[in-house]
């Protein structure tokens, strides 16, 4: 079982982003190679499993499979109407169910289907592939029987999950330890090492060490889970090593496993980019907005789903611009396409005269039906900016986040936190937890003493809220701070003679904006790996690097890290809320789709960085800026994506009986 498709590693010449070669390998190694000449259809059903309809909806659009030859998408467990003259392709998991589903499809005097065309996820046992060849009547009629090794979702054009949405409960939970939490890990390395197999990439593979704190202590399994996943990968990859042709012998890449104890604040921190702040806020189902139009000949505002990814010129150039930036660039482009219309013009020359503020321009422009179509995606992000600006107007957001950011810089303490409970009462409980959070995760030592029980008090927090930031303790593992001499200590009582910080400033970047100080830990360990500067002792190597690995890698990296120009979001706080920001036209996002196809043709080789626990829009982020900085595709993988409030759900969840993620709201 083999796949036929040319090398995909970063060292070819004609560079694909990640999810670029995932989607070739779907549409045309899998669907397109299954063609049978004396076929009297060109149509072809594709049978699939949950699992993979969510791989192939996260890296191909229904059009894009259509155009393969696919005229029907059928669920393997659902009961399905025979189609004798057609040919079935069946992208399945290599599980003994589906197996026996394909037998039972195509065995016997009248099968399902003409011929099947058969394409597994992942690894096949040997025992289900005889099983498989021991009927002779389903072997005649099987024109396809492949491992494509590919189990994973490409949320993004340089993200993927394994979609391990229990990681966290299962692995950092009450139940240390426990067959769940080994099963996780076990299906977790499996799936990530699909991921290079997909690429035809063979990483050096690196992980956060156990952080035991001297040898009498016992490390925990907790500790221990970024070195057992990293043994896990590096299991299955030695077997494609040896099984898989074309699959390289030596490193080509570089993964780091790191688990949500590098970095507990990424997750509950307010992120203020457009991206993450419509997941953050919006309560979207997924990429999903529910969008209201106005209703045909006067009526009602009708609702509409709309999906907020790549395809969506302007969600591609915005995505991961500061909500302020985001907000004025698309209040540019409606005035430009308004001067630019001649109808447009005439149409607000019948106004009343002065500036027209966005909204008026949203349904003025609206009112032309001819350039419906065209202001279409334009009206949605003008609407979406509007609701992210009210509701951080409302809810004193900014107050929120400067606190927020003051605390993670050292630049606020104990007592700018009471202050700012006592007088904002009427901040939102989730808001407030996340502060409290925040402040857990920065001074550890409190847990030791009753500081957090009277800070929550003073919060008016629930029992469940309360968990949550006890349950912080449960991602810490072993740690490296020491417990606080001073014991407790009253409310009253603050101590400012040494400055607690959890980040330092980056004075390597030009100041951008207020409230974008934070950044996630992973940026600083992605570019201490890219200059070779990660220490071996906390993050050491799975496998011995060949001599010539680091002769090239190494070398190119540093170079290309002196002649890039340093490009980020991550600064010293100005006093500016918003910059100005001169757009190169009124509607189109060409400036951005003009250079993506080249973006990556002269990248060095992929870093890929895989976060156990969930993984935040902020590092996704990061990952996007670091390739450019770098010249090196970063690719970022967990277990799955989670916004803040997802992320707080499963933390409650750590230490609650016998509930469910549906029981549980913030």
């Amino acid at each position: 079982m083999s796949m036929s498709d040319s090398d995909t590693s970063s060292q070819g010449s004609d560079y694909k982003n990640f999810r670029q070669v995932i989607r070739d390998r779907l549409l045309y190694e899998m669907l397109r190679s299954a063609k049978s000449k004396d076929s009297k259809s060109a149509w072809k059903v594709l049978i699939m499993d949950k699992l993979t309809v969510k791989i192939m909806s996260y890296a191909c659009k229904m059009a894009d499979i259509t155009e393969e030859g696919v005229s029907l998408v059928e669920d393997i467990y659902k009961r399905r109407q025979p189609l004798p003259s057609m040919d079935a392709i069946y992208f399945i998991q290599p599980t003994k169910e589906n197996v026996l589903m394909f037998l039972s499809d195509m065995a016997g005097k009248s099968p399902l289907y003409r011929k099947a065309f058969v394409f597994f996820s992942s690894p096949i046992a040997k025992e289900l592939v005889n099983h498989i060849k021991k009927d002779s009547s389903v072997l005649s009629r099987i024109g396809a029987l492949r491992e494509m090794n590919l189990e994973f979702f490409a949320i993004d054009s340089q993200g993927f999950i394994t979609d391990n949405e229990r990681a966290l409960e299962e692995l950092y939970g009450d139940d240390e330890g426990s067959r769940k939490g080994s099963l996780c890990l076990n299906e977790m390395a499996n799936r990530i090492a699909t991921v290079f197999a997909s690429l035809r990439e063979f990483p050096l593979v690196r992980y956060r060490a156990a952080k035991s704190l001297d040898p009498t202590t016992m490390t925990t399994f907790r500790d221990l889970i970024p070195t057992k996943l990293a043994a896990g990968v590096w299991n299955s990859l030695t077997k494609y090593k040896s099984t898989l042709p074309h699959f390289p012998q030596t490193e080509t890449c570089e993964l780091l496993i790191v688990d949500r104890s590098v970095d507990q604040i990424a997750p509950i921190i307010h992120e203020w980019t457009y991206d993450a702040m419509c997941h953050d806020l919006l309560n979207m189902d997924g990429n999903k907005y529910v969008h209201e139009v106005p209703g045909k000949a006067g009526g009602p505002p009708e609702k509409k789903d709309v999906l907020l990814e790549d395809h969506d010129p302007i969600w591609l150039e915005l995505r991961h611009a500061h909500i302020a930036d985001a907000s004025e660039r698309l209040h540019e482009k409606m005035t430009n396409f308004v001067s630019k219309n001649k109808a447009a013009q005439m149409h607000q020359g019948s106004r009343d005269g002065g500036q027209l503020s966005t909204r008026d321009l949203q349904k003025m422009v609206q009112s032309l039906p001819q350039y419906s179509e065209q202001i279409e995606k334009l009206s949605l992000h003008v609407d979406i900016a509007g609701k992210l600006n009210r509701i951080i107007r409302e809810s004193s957001l900014k107050e929120i986040g400067q606190l927020e950011q003051d605390l993670v810089f050292g630049d606020a303490g104990t007592k700018d936190l009471i202050n700012f409970l006592r007088v904002h009462q009427d901040v939102t409980r989730e808001s407030k937890l996340r502060l409290l959070m925040i402040y857990a995760s920065i001074h550890p030592e409190k847990f030791e003493s009753d500081k957090l029980s009277k800070l929550m008090e003073l919060a008016r927090l629930p029992q469940d809220d309360m968990n949550a930031v006890y349950n912080m303790r449960l991602l810490e593992g072993s740690t490296d701070h020491k417990k606080s001499s001073l014991g407790p200590f009253s409310l009253k009582f603050d101590v400012h003679k040494k400055k607690h910080a959890a980040r330092k400033d980056r004075t390597d970047q030009a100041s951008t904006w207020q409230l974008s100080r934070f950044y996630p830990m992973i940026e600083e360990l992605v570019e201490k790996l890219n200059k070779g500067e990660l220490p071996k002792n906390d993050y050491p190597c799975m496998n011995d690097p060949s001599p010539t690995f680091h002769g090239t890698s190494q070398s190119a990296s540093i170079q290309a890290n002196q002649v890039s120009t340093p490009h980020s979001m991550r600064s010293r706080r100005t006093a500016t809320w918003a910059r100005p920001r001169n757009s190169d036209d009124g509607y189109s996002s060409d400036s951005i789709l003009r250079h993506a196809s080249s973006d990556f043709k002269k990248m060095g080789q992929r870093i890929f960085v895989f976060i156990v626990g969930g993984a935040t829009r902020s590092e996704l982020r990061a990952c996007h800026k670091l390739s450019t900085k770098l010249k090196r595709e970063v690719v970022l993988g967990s277990s799955s994506i989670d916004d803040p409030p997802q992320f707080i759900t499963k933390l409650k969840l750590l230490t609650a009986d016998e509930l469910s993620l549906d029981d549980l709201q913030i």
